[in-house]
């Protein structure tokens, strides 16, 4: 049974996703390339940075980092060998640049989903507005918006970022709202009855409360970030996903393993530092 009466709709929609993007890229090029620019700085400045840390420097960082969270030595050690792993793999440069571009996408993640969450927390229709849209941005394919924030950004980091935030952004903003909705009102009350305002009040009150429930999500944001690592690549970002990709475009499942492998330790590396403070934090709260 043929469906030739229907009207092709899915023609018409990709017309107009095509002609819109076009009209962007051609009406605001300019702009676009220095948005482009703007959001390519940061990564390009912290990939410097950790580039220019000696591994012996960056293994201690980390072994001071996990014994100050824990304050136990075998955890210390453990995450101390984790760098020392990846150095000996031969992909310490990829792995920090995968890791510049993950605490850059963090850093947005949090700087745009505090404010996100706080506010659906304050006003429940926004809420109930926010949520289908964040259902959407985690669940639509990467794929999907990867090429039209590449032909609008270009290839590079830049939409490698912009990729990674919209999949990183929503557990973040809805773990915080879900902290936020969790404190008991009788305890914002008695503040406000002290006389601390609204500010105040989020700040000294319902914040802390939240912690560790915030935390909660940043650490989901961490490897839902890295998780994005591969995909990235083939945008052009550079890390360890090249390395996973080289390997498949080759067929050389040796380096592809190599590449994998890294992107694993960095994984548990990430993971069990945020584990590590979140625990920390919520038994000093």
């Amino acid at each position: 049974m043929t469906l030739d009466w229907l009207p092709d709709f899915g023609k018409t929609l990709q017309g107009l996703v095509n002609r819109g993007v076009d009209a962007v890229v051609t009406g605001y090029g300019d702009s676009l390339d220095g948005f482009s620019a703007l959001l390519t700085a940061p990564v390009r400045a912290v990939e410097t940075a950790l580039l220019h840390i000696p591994v012996p420097a960056f293994v201690l960082a980390v072994a001071a980092g996990a014994w100050l969270a824990r304050r136990r030595w075998g955890f210390a050690l453990g995450m101390a060998v984790l760098p020392l792993v990846l150095a000996g793999l031969g992909v310490w440069a990829e792995a920090m640049q995968s890791l510049a571009l993950v605490t850059v996408a963090v850093l947005l993640v949090a700087f745009l989903g505090l404010p996100l969450g706080v506010a659906a927390a304050r006003l429940p229709r926004l809420g109930r507005v926010l949520s289908p849209l964040y259902d959407l941005m985690q669940t639509i394919p990467s794929f999907v918006y990867l090429i039209p924030v590449a032909m609008v950004l270009g290839l590079g980091r830049a939409p490698a970022l912009v990729a990674t935030l919209i999949y990183a952004l929503p557990p973040f903003a809805r773990l915080t709202e879900l902290g936020l909705r969790g404190i008991d009102g009788e305890l914002v009350q008695a503040a406000r009855a002290l006389g601390l305002g609204p500010r105040l009040t989020l700040w000294l009150i319902e914040l802390p409360l939240a912690r560790p429930t915030i935390l909660q999500g940043l650490n989901q944001a961490i490897m839902m970030a890295l998780a994005m690592v591969v995909v990235a690549s083939m945008i052009g970002a550079k890390g360890l996903g090249e390395i996973v990709l080289l390997g498949l475009q080759r067929a050389d499942p040796g380096l592809g393993f190599v590449g994998g492998l890294a992107i694993v330790l960095l994984a548990i590396l990430l993971d069990r530092m945020a584990q590590a403070v979140f625990v920390e934090r919520r038994r000093q709260g």
